[in-house]
């Protein structure tokens, strides 16, 4: 029998704690209000006035209560009197964001004995795999991805990032409407679902990144506007309405509450990183500003406990000073970003689209995918058509290659199309062989999405679940289909009407991956190639990046093909020659470029670059 170890809580100023002596310790910070009642629901509900003090905090022990006591905040004043609220650090709502909240006894999880020996692993060996709880697995659950873990293991993936897992309204959603930022949502299963997640996981050598969401709270079931506008800042206004308080009077309480959600799910789930969300939409004029403080306090932790915690952000301003490694300029567990750039110039080069933002990739692909091999950031400060013509960016050459996160596919580029269509349905195969070949062998960290191993035919649309409230649920589909009006193919109004509907829940069953695909054409072949490429990652690349430092040799060959040398953290030399394009390219191969590593299609390094064709060499150090 495998031994069994404590929990792990996370102790936090807000929300419900069990107390060591029994009964719970509940907290709600409501600076606006003189008083609030603590409603403890059951067959027959009982009421407990809560004290206030000279900080806006009402609190109260209540020896009655334990783990599964089901409770609400009752509103005394205001123009809000008499409604029943859940708590805003919910560690979980049953019975979703309008229910009452449950109290958890972190402590009380049996991990099991060899979690405690686990240290997560270091940056260099990422993989990562992105996936959507409800839409990788029939079961549509955080036990559905567990019995799945072994693929992902065989596939040689290192990381999970689970897409965001907060208490949103309805039975389905991307997770990016999510109101109750520590609970995570009932459909997909228990709090501690979700640690038995992360403890197999563990045990197959894998990471478990989570994706947050801090830059808003969805629009269904966020109740904090109805009794603490302190919590919000008019002075910023966001697409979602008054910005979250990160700097405006009152802000120490909001910037703590997000705070300690990193450190809850890093602490109390055992998790190894978090992505942040958007950090570009983020309104925040102090210094250091909430991403700063967020990174030092995970950093903080992550050196208390002797762990390997990272940090992901998404970050449309390509910012490269959050990317600043911690103490050196070698790469030592700092924040690493979703790199965007290098997405859209590969995209245009497999599948000739540009539209959208893919436009200001679309005069020279191959050169914004040089740049950003060799130096991160396609953009770095140039002016941005599509954005008319503001500049984006900042220098990033100085920045080691595992700052910059490579994918061909995300949520993002994926579920905002309108038919959801993946890139194995929109380039020819030669095109998708070749970008794989150097997304998975190169040194900056790869992402795939789910399902992107295989070439899933499914599509991944956006869906939610808005049912309970219809005037929002008929706002959001009209105005996914009006996002799409610019479009030549939904120029017709009819057109837009056969976009899939978000609320329709034939839309999220249409997402979910197909796995009795795996053993046929073309998608065997595939998941070969994807097993094959990351298996050589992890062998011959992984184990040399530790140390390895900025700057790479690169020339283009020709306007579709390009050569680059990078060396690498012990000394040897991994280098590419690439002919993104249709027509055959002069090459000038060099012995000292070492062994050929791999080639795509498979053939002996020549003079000249066939179509669509990659090749990689590895020199041993001097």
């Amino acid at each position: 029998m495998t031994a069994r170890t404590t929990g792990h809580a996370h102790a936090m100023p807000f929300g419900a704690a069990p107390l060591p002596d029994g009964g719970v310790r509940f907290r709600l910070w409501a600076p606006s209000l003189p008083g609030i009642m603590l409603r403890i629901e059951g067959d027959v509900p009982a009421e407990f006035p809560m004290t206030r003090d000279d900080g806006g905090w009402h609190a109260l022990d209540l020896a009655m209560a334990a783990a599964g006591t089901r409770y609400r905040f009752l509103l005394r004043d205001g123009a809000n009197a008499g409604l029943l609220v859940p708590d805003p650090a919910s560690r979980c709502n049953p019975d979703d964001v309008h229910g009452s909240s449950a109290v958890v006894d972190p402590a009380a999880f049996p991990w099991p004995e060899t979690e405690e020996r686990w240290r997560g692993r270091p940056w260099h060996e990422a993989a990562i795999y992105e996936l959507h709880v409800g839409a990788f697995s029939p079961e549509g659950s955080f036990a559905g991805v567990e019995r799945r873990l072994d693929y992902l293991a065989d596939l040689g993936v290192t990381a999970l990032e689970i897409m965001p897992v907060a208490d949103f309204p309805g039975r389905r959603n991307w997770g990016y409407d999510g109101v109750l930022p520590f609970a995570p949502d009932a459909s997909y299963g228990t709090p501690d679902d979700f640690k038995r997640l992360v403890a197999a996981a563990h045990a197959r050598g894998l990471m478990v990144l989570l994706d947050v969401v801090y830059n808003h709270l969805g629009p269904d079931g966020n109740y904090l506007h109805c009794y603490c506008p302190e919590f919000f800042n008019p002075r910023h206004r966001t697409p979602w309405g008054a910005a979250i308080n990160f700097d405006g009077p009152h802000n120490r309480s909001v910037r703590d509450f997000f705070i300690h959600n990193a450190l809850f799910w890093i602490e109390e789930y055992r998790l190894d990183g978090l992505r942040l969300d958007a950090v570009h939409a983020l309104r925040d004029d102090s210094a250091p500003d909430i991403v700063e403080e967020i990174r030092d306090a995970v950093r903080a932790l992550a050196q208390r406990q002797q762990r390997h915690v990272h940090l992901i952000i998404e970050n449309d301003k390509n910012q490269a000073r959050y990317l600043q490694p911690a103490e050196t300029r070698r790469w030592r567990g700092g924040v690493a970003q979703w790199n965007d750039d290098i997405h859209h110039a590969l995209h245009v080069i497999a599948s000739g689209e540009n539209d959208g933002y893919y436009a200001d990739y679309a005069a020279d692909p191959h050169a914004h995918l040089l740049r950003c091999l060799a130096e991160g950031f396609a953009w770095q400060g140039e002016p941005s058509a599509f954005r008319g013509g503001t500049p984006r960016g900042e220098p990033s050459a100085h920045l080691p290659p595992g700052a910059f996160i490579n994918f061909l596919q995300s949520h993002d580029q994926v579920g905002n199309r309108a038919c959801g269509e993946r890139l194995c349905q929109l380039a020819r195969p030669e095109p998708l062989a070749a970008v794989t070949a150097l997304l998975l062998l190169a040194p900056q960290p790869p992402l795939l999405f789910m399902g992107e191993e295989f070439a899933a035919a499914t599509p991944f649309l956006y869906f939610c679940d808005f049912s309970g409230n219809p005037d929002l649920a008929r706002a959001v589909t009209a105005g996914r289909r009006r996002e799409f009006a610019e479009f030549a193919q939904f120029a017709d109004p009819a057109a837009r009407e056969r976009i899939p509907d978000p609320n329709d829940a034939a839309t999220f069953r249409a997402s979910r991956l197909d796995w009795q695909c795996l053993d046929r054409p073309p998608h065997a072949a595939m998941l070969a190639r994807y097993r094959e490429l990351l298996a050589l990652r992890q062998r011959e690349i992984a184990p040399r990046l530790p140390g390895m430092r900025s700057g790479a040799q690169a020339a283009r060959l020709g306007r579709t093909a390009m050569r680059i040398a990078w060396t690498l953290g012990d000394g040897s030399l991994l280098t590419l020659a690439a002919n993104l394009g249709p027509e055959t390219i002069a090459n000038t191969p060099s012995v000292a470029d070492g062994n050929l590593l791999h080639a795509t299609p498979a053939a002996a390094a020549t003079d000249r670059l066939p179509p669509w064709s990659v090749f990689w060499h590895l020199r041993e150090p001097a």
